[in-house]
């Protein structure tokens, strides 16, 4: 299998591009944390912007809904924002101040569930702007990444609690000690096999959870490679950044094995990364780039 990596540039420099996520009509979205907007790249490289109504917002991680709004996490302006896909915005003020959103993705009736760094919480939105907050054991847990898993319940990083929480949709919290001490959870995706895949950015190692709990760990080939966020690619692997090694890794959900793959821009910075339902995968790259990887046999 030949692997081609195709970077295109933001027109805007210095735009800080972090968050990604794949639409089902092909696009893919994502955040510029530093230029305050939401960008959407087609697969020939055209992209279009959309400027997020509160300055200074450090808008964070997106997803994608299943009608097609684009969610996602104002960091420094404490608000949780929707985008259409024709351009309008709406936000959500956070009831407690500087609870610093970070992590977002859909629930199994539509609900928004988010991460709040500050504080420990986990939030909800429903469809009428009505925010629920349920606070974790640990404060200080500092949750990261969140994601929906097979049995509906919401998945989520601790990344200072070294754990995996899990969430029920009436908030009953459950959480999960990671084997490696001090691993750094951070990224958490649902995986093909109906378990939660998750990387230790301080642990270096991929991490497999299953619905019962069970915990299964990989090291990573590249040492110090500090693995950000992972997605499910289309044929039984996982697809994740390594910050720290520039190279984009992937692994076998059949046996763990690993490949890993250099980003061709030196220090990229690669942040979020998604499928699209073709299986090409896409990834941002705080280089002020966004990178596309496609197969060819």
């Amino acid at each position: 299998m030949k692997m081609n990596i195709t970077e295109f540039t933001i027109a805007k420099a210095d735009s800080g591009p972090y968050g990604i996520a794949a639409a089902k009509d092909g696009n893919v979205w994502f955040t510029q944390y530093k230029a305050n907007q939401i960008g959407c790249i087609n697969k020939n490289g055209e992209i279009r912007e959309y400027a997020v109504p509160t300055p200074d917002a450090k808008l964070m991680c997106l997803t994608v809904s299943s009608s097609g709004d684009i969610w996602f996490t104002e960091n420094a302006a404490n608000k949780i924002g929707r985008l259409t896909t024709a351009g309008d915005f709406t936000e959500y003020a956070l009831p407690h101040p500087d609870s610093e959103p970070y992590g977002i993705t859909e629930g199994p009736n539509g609900d928004i569930w988010f991460t709040q760094m500050k504080g420990g919480r986990i939030g909800r939105l429903t469809a009428d702007g009505t925010i629920y907050e349920y606070d974790l054991p640990n404060k200080e847990s500092y949750p990261a990444f969140i994601t929906m898993g097979s049995d509906n319940a919401l998945w989520f990083t601790e990344n200072q609690n070294n754990a995996i929480g899990k969430i029920t949709d009436i908030g009953e919290v459950t959480e999960y000690p990671i084997l490696t001490p001090a691993s750094g959870p951070v990224g958490i995706t649902n995986g093909p096999d109906n378990a939660v895949w998750f990387v230790e950015i301080i642990g270096n190692k991929i991490g497999r959870i299953t619905i019962d709990g069970e915990i299964t760990e990989y090291d990573i080939p590249t040492l110090n490679s500090r693995p950000h966020a992972i997605t499910a690619g289309e044929n039984d692997d996982m697809w994740f950044t390594e910050w720290g090694a520039n190279k984009i890794g992937q692994i076998s959900i059949m046996d763990g094995s690993m490949n890993e793959y250099d980003i061709p821009t030196s220090i990229a910075e690669p942040h979020g990364i998604t499928c699209n339902e073709n299986g090409e995968i896409w990834f941002a790259l705080e280089c002020n780039k966004i990178g596309f990887i496609s197969k060819n046999l």
